[in-house]
């Protein structure tokens, strides 16, 4: 079993993180902080028109078909980046349904659009505070009309197409929603990281289309979270690895009484810390890599502990980001706290680490009790 990415994913991932290095993605994030842009425009349309958004969408709906592996490298160098672009809701989440469960008509009328960075998609799932499940869901669907409420749709504020998980009957599906429907409201909602503009959205009577005739029930959306979880886990890391360089560099210029503060056993303690469970989340989220582009069985199971280390190694990158640094790290100026905000949205998005440890422990009863 070999895990590793290919020379050729390689190559094309050193290509990505030099163009990234050119474009100064930060300056995009701090732009939204400032309230200048709601996202970095330019360079999500510059990413689609190159094709870095579009690796894993098949050649016949306008894409490169590379692959999930290769989108899991793309991930990464734009995780480390921290540019300010919905690639988690367009390209991570609504994509990965259409891929999974659109129609061909569907596929035809959106990948391209998103693809190209033409369309900004929006995952809609979250009705109130709590975890996410089966039996939170309100909003329903009947004669092809959605009503209901959906809270902290993370690039809701921007976005062009809704993905809507609603009830049609007693049954949970997804449905395509046009964000411009004259039955959809959306009121911005503040959020810890601006660059990703959460909105809080009422649909009253908005059309809604059926996402293909297979994404029903509670198990499609799990298949989705699954899914994306492991490209999360990939900009998880990303960031994680950027945070952990910033704390590096810093640590071996900055002097304090007479000594490079890199010197100090405590401070090499911490980043030690950092960069082990910054390699765990990496090792995890290598085999999560393997299993979603095998389409293997395994998969919850992989996506979750990929997800869960992933969360943990960036909250704690960016903590120690702001420890290593001192007094400077927690003023507006120093991009210390770009990290922790980047760190918390991404924790939260697909629901929170907790919820993912219940299926790590549901996944290995399951395969235990299978053994038997």
């Amino acid at each position: 079993m070999n895990l590793d990415f290919s020379d050729d994913q390689k190559m094309l991932k050193g290509e990505l993180a030099r163009y990234l290095s050119s474009r100064e993605p930060r300056k995009g994030f701090r732009a939204a902080l400032d309230g200048l842009a709601d996202h970095d425009a330019e360079l999500w349309l510059e990413l689609g028109e190159l094709g870095w958004l579009s690796v894993a969408i098949p050649s016949e709906h306008g894409g490169l078909g590379l692959g999930h592996d290769m989108l899991c490298c793309v991930a990464e160098e734009l995780g480390r980046s921290m540019a300010a672009i919905p690639l988690e809701s367009s390209i991570f989440l609504v994509v990965e349904a259409l891929l999974l469960f659109g129609t061909e008509a569907q596929k035809s009328r959106w990948l391209p659009e998103l693809g190209k960075g033409r369309c900004i998609g929006a995952f809609a799932i979250a009705e109130g505070p709590g975890a996410v499940a089966e039996s939170s869901i309100a909003c329903t669907v009947s004669a092809g009309r959605l009503s209901g409420t959906k809270v902290a749709v993370a690039d809701g504020a921007i976005c062009d197409l809704m993905l809507v998980v609603a009830l049609e009957g007693a049954e949970p599906r997804l449905f395509l929603v046009d964000a411009n429907d004259r039955g959809v409201t959306r009121t911005r909602q503040a959020g810890i990281d601006p660059s990703h503009v959460p909105a809080m959205v009422r649909f009253d009577s908005a059309a809604a289309e059926p996402l293909g005739e297979s994404g029903i029930g509670w198990g499609a959306v799990r298949r989705l979270l699954d899914r994306a979880a492991v490209l999360f886990a990939f900009a998880q890391v990303g960031s994680a690895d950027a945070a952990l360089q910033i704390s590096l560099d810093f640590a071996k210029e900055r002097k304090a009484f007479g000594r490079l503060i890199g010197s100090f056993q405590a401070l090499k303690h911490k980043l030690a810390d950092v960069w082990i469970g910054n390699e765990l989340a990496r090792a995890n989220s290598y085999y999560a890599a393997w299993v979603l582009q095998g389409n293997r069985p395994e998969l919850p199971l992989a996506a979750a502990t990929a997800r869960i280390s992933a969360c943990e190694a960036l909250e704690r990158a960016a903590r120690e980001l702001i420890q290593v640094h001192g007094g400077i790290a927690v003023t507006w100026e120093h991009d210390a706290h770009l990290f922790y905000r980047r760190a918390q949205h991404l924790a939260l998005m697909l629901g929170g680490p907790r919820e993912w440890q219940g299926q790590v422990v549901k996944a290995l009863a399951e395969n235990t009790t299978g053994a038997h």
